[in-house]
């Protein structure tokens, strides 16, 4: 089975990260407006050329040695930020005459080819070492114009070292990213040359390898594969589907038994870039009838597979993006809209919730949205190599040219509320909705996207925001001139944003405002009450479920900003929501007014005198309820009331996760996610600690100590568990059970534990081994150190082993 995998499993992944050639590249560049026709390659591009072509010829001679390379080392870090400055002293060479001027010197002499020029004598970065080893910089002082396109840098143009090369260049020809092996596979900034040589020579070494849709290696393959930058090589997750994509006989395997020792993957190894859209359709996962036993397909037609999606199959297409990571696809019918219906399925195991895209489709489209697929093994990696996770109204951005438009920026990710969820193909809890976004509005993505998500559902009429995307359709916003967000948030570097408290709400009502917030929310707002102006106090809202209206934001033509609302269908409005609110300490008391209270875009303003405010931020500080009278002082009826209440209630979250052991609920149960990535590898397969859910804790004397005690008994608790079932790994995975939980139950010295997967307690045959480790963690840490009554369930994935 496996060996028929790896052979099916082809080079979807290796042939779709890159250009071909260099001229593809620039033919795509001039495409997008990257580079104005006319303008010629300089000498970065034949210096390239030339290098890679000696490294062909010397590769093609047995026997020859590699040609040593100068050390070269650049004065400064070359991670460092790109400097500012503006000063300028030196042309740039016309290509004829660097060609003139290099000094190529064969592989047996010894000696690193040479440039001469007005730059002094400047290495030749090979391309056999281009991103392996560190560039010498040029000096900004050495570069008035771009090296590519001859634009001159300004106060506005400012100039970007390439990360592997060491050239200048503007940020339209530098604006592309790569893991580059000189700074430990992190990402860095490389210009579009060095970015299409980079691929290009991955490519042509391992265009004879076997990848999955994210360049994954088969393991039987990836011991002698050559490092591909197309992606970090920590541990992968999985989904129960995904177990059966690799299958792994014991036979076949190292002779390696059960791994003693803990494996915690932290650090990437080789090189890695961004996916980028994709031109083809990844393997197909086939069930062939028989439990747990799946095939891959690759050879199928596109075609074919969108006339099975016409004819309206009950089942979703099935795509491999990696051994632990499926895209499931599905063409629905949604509120009278015909959508692609795109879910993740695999994402799990890495803390990340999964993702469903309903993007609506095309008339007469006969193309199946790959550039999902990439960005979901994007978010994928996102979360496995740098802890990156989605949360509700969180955002994330993708290339240029995404799904067929250049003004297409990424997903909004909102949780679905109010809207309807009939008949789509929903992955198990947690999930979140991605909305496709244009670059026009990225800037309200990222610093207020209760906004965007809300005027979202009044462009489509759906409360509080539709669940379907639509690709290209006019901008919400534009340009941000007079909103009142830009006294509140730096829109230009992010420096200071509006602050949001976690389940903080403003109702409003007949002339009664009502800000509630949660009590153990104390030290969030505390935060945010010491980061504002003594004379100005404005947060961010959470969107309000109890409300059945919200005030929107609508940008007219004329860049004007109104304030509209938008309601549940066919219901009265009785309380409306607001996005944010602000309290201004600039009322006179000479004005007549006790307080002002108005409505301004999406949000609420109340004007204080400076003495109400002090008031206001004491009773904040010591959590007691305010109430501020707004209104004239002769006007007693015609006043108005805000008040400020603090509330028990925490804010709902872990809506719809059940316990893996008998399906308990774990809503509004307070969870950890382990970013330490505890795992262990026996037999082809990898288990790994995900997240600990404290069901009962009681603080214990010791004060801050308690959370650290908590900490470590449950690492030693999960490294534990993975011991006693690490021989077992390949059993338990063939049975189906791939998510495992651990219940364990404390008081004092006395232990009880309970083990399970797909709602079922574990077999009996794993109960003693389980016993033993845990007794001992129990018994070794209660000597040094008592604890408290304690309950907490511990989540465990299984996941084949592909690093």
């Amino acid at each position: 089975m496996r060996q028929a995998v790896t052979a099916t499993l082809s080079v979807w992944g290796e042939r779709r990260f890159g250009y071909s050639t260099l001229k593809d590249s620039r033919e795509a560049l001039l495409d997008e407006g990257w580079l104005m026709p006319g303008l010629k390659e300089d000498s970065v591009v034949e210096e390239k050329e030339l290098a890679d072509s000696e490294q062909e010829q010397t590769d093609a001679v047995p026997g020859s040695a590699p040609s040593a390379l100068e050390d070269t080392r650049t004065q400064g870090d070359p991670g460092r930020a790109e400097p500012d400055t503006l000063s300028s002293a030196h042309e740039s060479e016309s290509p004829s005459a660097r060609r003139a001027s290099m000094n190529v010197t064969g592989p047996e002499s010894g000696v690193s080819c040479v440039r001469r020029g007005s730059l002094g004598a400047l290495p030749v970065q090979r391309c056999s070492s281009l991103g392996s080893t560190a560039p010498q910089w040029v000096p900004d002082s050495q570069a008035p114009a771009c090296m590519k396109c001859g634009s001159r840098f300004s106060f506005t143009r400012r100039r970007h070292h390439c990360r592997a090369c060491g050239k200048v260049f503007c940020v339209v020809c530098c604006d592309l990213r790569f893991r580059l092996t000189h700074l430990g596979g992190k990402e860095g900034r490389v210009c579009v040359t060095c970015h299409s040589t980079l691929i290009n020579r991955t490519l042509r070494k391992e265009q004879k390898k076997v990848w999955f849709a994210d360049s994954v290696q088969p393991r039987n393959e990836s011991s002698s594969a050559n490092t591909t930058p197309t992606h970090c090589d920590p541990v992968q997750t999985h989904s129960p589907a995904v177990a059966q994509v690799v299958s792994t006989d014991p036979s076949e395997m190292p002779n390696s038994p059960c791994l003693e020792r803990e494996e915690i993957v932290n650090s990437p190894k080789g090189n890695s870039a961004k996916p980028l859209p994709q031109k083809g359709l990844p393997p197909i996962l086939t069930s062939t009838g028989v439990k747990g036993d799946y095939t891959v397909e690759e050879k199928r037609t596109e075609s074919s597979l969108l006339e099975e999606l016409e004819q309206g199959q009950t089942e979703p297409l099935v795509f491999v993006l990696n051994a632990n990571l499926l895209a499931m696809v599905k063409i629905v019918s949604y509120v009278n809209r015909r959508c692609w219906c795109v879910t993740s399925k695999g994402m799990h195991a890495v803390g990340q919730p999964e993702v469903v895209v309903l993007l609506q489709c095309l008339p007469e489209e006969k193309r199946f949205p790959t550039d999902i697929f990439s960005h979901f093994i994007q978010i994928y990696w996102d979360a496995q190599t740098a802890g990156k996770f989605l949360n509700h109204l969180s955002h994330s951005l993708a290339v240029r040219g995404f799904l067929g438009s250049k003004e297409h920026a990424g997903f909004l990710y909102v949780r679905p509320t109010f809207q309807s969820l009939d008949g789509l193909p929903l992955p198990p809890q947690p999930f979140l909705f991605g909305l496709l976004i244009l670059r026009a509005e990225s800037p309200w993505a990222r610093a207020f996207p209760l906004r965007l998500m809300l005027r979202l559902g009044a462009e489509y009429r759906f409360y509080p925001c539709p669940l379907f995307s639509v690709r290209f359709r006019e901008p919400l916003f534009g340009q941000i001139n007079n909103s009142i967000m830009r006294l509140l948030v730096d829109f230009r570097f992010y420096r200071y944003t509006l602050p949001v408290v976690t389940g903080l709400m403003v109702d409003l009502e007949a002339r009664s405002t009502c800000i509630t917030i949660p009590k153990a929310r104390h030290a969030e707002l505390l935060k945010a009450l010491n980061k504002s102006n003594e004379r100005v106090l404005a947060m961010g809202a959470c969107f309000n479920e109890r409300a059945d209206s919200h005030l929107i934001c609508v940008q007219t033509a004329d860049g004007q900003y109104q304030t509209q609302a938008i309601s549940i269908h066919s219901q009265p409005r009785r309380v409306t929501g607001s996005c944010f609110f602000v309290f201004s300490g600039a009322l006179k008391v000479s004005s007549g007014y006790l307080a002002k209270s108005s409505i301004v875009e999406d949000g609420l303003m109340v004007q204080v005198t400076m003495e109400t405010m002090l008031e206001l931020r004491r009773a904040l500080r010591d959590m007691r309820d305010f109430t501020l009278t707004c209104g004239k002082l002769q006007q007693s009826d015609r006043h108005e009331y805000v008040h400020i209440q603090w509330q028990d209630e925490e804010p709902r979250f872990n809506k719809g996760i059940t316990s893996p052991i008998d399906g308990k609920s774990m809503e509004s149960i307070t969870c950890l996610k382990t970013h330490q990535r505890l795992e262990y590898r026996a037999n082809g397969k990898v288990i790994r600690w995900t997240e600990v859910f404290f069901l009962q804790r009681e603080e214990q004397s010791g004060g801050p100590n308690a959370n650290g005690n908590h900490n470590r008994l449950t690492e030693r608790l999960a490294r534990a568990f993975c011991l006693a079932l690490c021989q077992s790994l390949s059993l338990l995975k063939e049975d189906g059970m791939t998510k495992l939980a651990l219940r364990v139950t404390l008081d004092g010295q006395k232990m009880e534990f309970l083990a399970g997967s797909n709602g079922q307690p574990l077999p009996l045959c794993y109960h003693d081994s389980l016993n033993q480790s845990l007794t001992a963690v129990v018994q070794s840490v209660s000597q040094r150190q008592g604890h408290a009554a304690l309950q907490l369930e511990l989540i465990f994935y299984i996941l084949e082993d592909i690093s």
